[in-house]
């Protein structure tokens, strides 16, 4: 099947999963119901595909809206993070020492492999370290979209059921209460923020260039709310379906071991993420529901979109979210090599 047409039939699928998930009234409607669509319909057999320039362009998205919330009241906030951000490197010690025996003892994966999934940071950059290092880049791919997967299914159960929070309302104010001046900044923050951040080859360019354009007109009193309603919605859609689309052509063989394998990872990873989180609430460094967020092993998109739609204290969920990206990065190959 071409590519435009995959594409099309991907999108369509991805719409169906959002009308049933707001038939059902299932929390995050744009984020989880392109993903659950979209991941039935590649275990059915069905090929899917994605185009990454407009997935790159919603993340962008996500970017403005974090950096706009970035207020100078927050700001003063980030020194007392310091404290809760020193975990962060304990978290990643104790998922690897968990997880790479579990992936390499139980489930068999080859050094590489194991090591690079049991690593919770971006997917592409342990992809092509994985890669490089002799892994397997379907298994690490399959094995880091589950974990995803997983983290974006149950922390989301948990938001609703323990908090009763609301993860199917509208994400802020609807386009038509903007100023066109703000939307027309927001759009030309999105697009130089992304493309400056690739030019020096800063890692996360789609969301973390517009990010920091974003906080710094924030802090300045350029623009004053996150974006459109609209714009968050549409984020969210695109980057669940790409979750989703990961699975498209899976074997059955491979749910069998990538997917059994993933869940079980990202089982592991939950047990520590929710030990680390308590440890910050009882240390009184955080409320819960922003401790479990901020060390929920999960996408920096979602966990993002997460914190948006839930309420919580964005700056201080996606601080924890770049200091534990930016570790990994910076430290796996280092630690695998002294390994080998």
């Amino acid at each position: 099947m071409a590519a435009i047409p995959r594409l099309l039939l991907t999108f369509a699928i991805c719409v169906a999963g959002v009308v049933a998930f707001r038939l059902l009234a299932l929390p995050l409607p744009f984020l989880l119901g392109p993903l659950f669509a979209s991941l039935i319909a590649a275990l059915a057999g069905l090929r899917l595909a994605s185009w990454p320039p407009l997935t790159d362009t919603m993340r962008t998205i996500l970017g403005l809206a974090v950096g706009a919330s970035l207020t100078p009241a927050l700001a003063a906030q980030l020194p007392a993070m310091a404290l809760s951000l020193i975990l962060a490197p304990l978290f990643l010690i104790a998922a690897g020492a968990a997880g790479y025996p579990y992936l390499r003892r139980v489930c068999g994966f080859d050094k590489p492999t194991a090591f690079y999934a049991a690593m919770p940071g971006g997917l592409q950059d342990m992809l092509i370290f994985g890669e490089e290092a002799g892994g397997d880049p379907r298994a690490l791919s399959l094995l880091h979209a589950t974990r995803v997967l997983l983290i974006v299914t149950v922390v989301p159960a948990l938001l609703t059921l323990i908090w009763s929070i609301d993860l199917t309302a509208t994400p802020g104010a609807p386009a038509t209460e903007f100023d066109p001046s703000e939307l027309a900044i927001m759009a030309l923050a999105a697009v130089v923020g992304w493309r400056a951040a690739k030019w020096i080859g800063l890692f996360g360019a789609s969301i973390l260039g517009p990010m920091i354009l974003a906080g710094g007109l924030s802090l300045s009193g350029v623009i004053t709310q996150r974006p459109p309603a609209e714009a968050i919605q549409a984020a969210q859609f695109f980057i669940g379906m790409v979750v989703g689309v990961k699975y498209s052509g899976i074997t059955m063989a491979e749910v069998r071991r990538f997917l059994v394998a993933g869940l079980g990872h990202g089982l592991v990873l939950t047990v520590i993420a929710a030990i680390f989180a308590e440890a910050v609430v009882l240390a009184g460094l955080a409320p819960q529901l922003d401790a479990i967020l901020a060390f929920s092993p999960g996408g920096q998109a979602e966990m993002a979109l997460m914190a948006i739609v839930a309420g919580a204290d964005v700056a201080y969920v996606i601080m924890h979210h770049l200091v534990r990206i930016m570790l990994v990065i910076t430290c796996a190959p280092l630690v695998f090599r002294w390994l080998r």
